[in-house]
């Protein structure tokens, strides 16, 4: 299941790199533990943006790549991210984008004055290039893909995008050494301003259009279970692409109540569990997608499996199109067509389903805005640098 324990490895990887190039001195022997406290939360940013370069190139693309070259192409094709819509590389560059805005600190593609990118400009512009050449590289190497990437795993453009999702990464790992042990740029009075517009101008509006457009595909499932139709399927495919970006682009900051309240698997877990959404469509049972604080890893996990974005995916999409009322007749857990004996438990499904997106969503927005377990705002503690409660879990 996609990234259940995302803050242990967070927490390994904060850890991990403090080496210093054999040209510069080390002007922060101690590494981490005698960092400058606003450090501690830009490391914290790039170690996201390092996670999901890693993740986008070793295991979304990088998964599928292995198991065709190992023979196992039917493994392959199911291990494809977002194959029922055919939007897996828009995903996956979505991904590179969100890795932009943090570098950036804005979400246009334009450079924020008090950034990351802005700062590495003005002190190491040689730096600054490789890391925006990298990020461009990425991004453009995985939309070089021919379209769908579930039908051309195998191309010489995969193993590109794959090594350019890895130069990424490195070049990442390299940036925030220079900025470990160069003390002109890891003080809190350079760095706190980074921080805010990070939090005021890409983190709060990505989770609040999240909020908004997981409200939207919410109306729109149950506009069509209201009415079902050709068109209100497409709708709801609509409604489910505009709600895809925002989460896309949040990907390089998963870290804080989307890791530890289960947030990220409960939208986004990957592959599903067809045979089990298949069963709960038969049954009706819509209250295996909720799980609770007594419930065990397996059985969470399981529940995760049949909701969020791609069990919503799963019944909106069909071979990169929308659905139809009058699919077909095929009754194949990974085929499953949309019909008159199934058509009412279905789009009860979707309204299931859009709901508890629209939860998840509300939640993770209100958790960095109004409350965070019971006490301050997150982007309050991630301000003032008090998230070593992540990394202790």
């Amino acid at each position: 299941m996609k990234k259940y324990l995302l803050t242990a490895a967070l927490m390994m990887g904060a850890m991990a790199f403090t080496a210093c190039s054999d040209d510069e001195p080390n002007t922060n022997p101690g590494g981490d533990d005698d960092a400058q406290p606003a450090l501690v939360s830009v490391e914290q940013i790039i170690d996201g943006c390092m996670d999901i370069a890693n993740e986008v190139g070793n295991a979304k693309i990088g998964d599928p790549l292995d198991l065709w070259n190992n023979g196992e192409q039917v493994k392959a094709l199911y291990a494809v991210e977002s194959w029922y819509s055919w939007h897996s590389r828009e995903d996956y560059s979505n991904n590179i984008l969100s890795i932009r805005n943090a570098f950036y600190g804005t979400r246009n593609g334009s450079m924020a004055t008090n950034s990351i990118a802005s700062l590495l400009k003005g002190n190491n512009a040689e730096l600054f290039q490789s890391v925006d050449d990298a990020i461009s590289n990425a991004y453009q190497a995985i939309l070089n893909i021919p379209a769908p990437f579930r039908n051309n795993i195998n191309t010489p453009q995969v193993t590109v995008a794959v090594n350019a999702c890895n130069d990424l990464e490195e070049t990442l790992k390299s940036m925030k050494a220079y900025l470990q042990r160069t003390d002109a740029v890891n003080s809190d009075e350079v760095l706190q301003p980074i921080l805010i517009t990070y939090v005021n101008d890409v983190v709060l509006p990505t989770y609040k259009e999240l909020k908004e457009k997981n409200t939207a595909l919410y109306e729109a499932a149950k506009a069509f279970t209201t009415a079902p139709s050709d068109e209100n399927f497409q709708l709801c495919c609509n409604a489910w692409l505009e709600a895809r970006t925002p989460w896309e682009t949040s990907e390089a900051f998963l870290f804080g109540p989307v890791d530890a309240l289960g947030l990220d698997p409960n939208m986004d877990s990957w592959p599903l569990d067809q045979e089990a959404i298949v069963n709960i469509l038969n049954s009706g049972e819509f209250d295996n997608m909720v799980w609770g604080d007594g419930d065990d890893d397996e059985t969470i996990e399981a529940k995760q499996g049949v909701r969020g974005f791609h069990t919503m995916e799963f019944l909106i999409f069909k071979d990169g199109k929308a659905r139809t009322v009058s699919g077909g007749t095929s009754t194949d857990a990974a085929n499953l067509d949309y019909t008159a004996a199934n058509a009412q438990s279905w789009g009860n499904y979707m309204v299931q389903v859009g709901k508890l997106l629209q939860q998840d969503a509300t939640e993770l927005y209100n958790a960095w805005t109004v409350s965070y377990e019971g006490g301050s705002a997150y982007k309050d503690l991630f301000l003032s640098h008090d998230i070593e409660s992540d990394e202790e879990e």
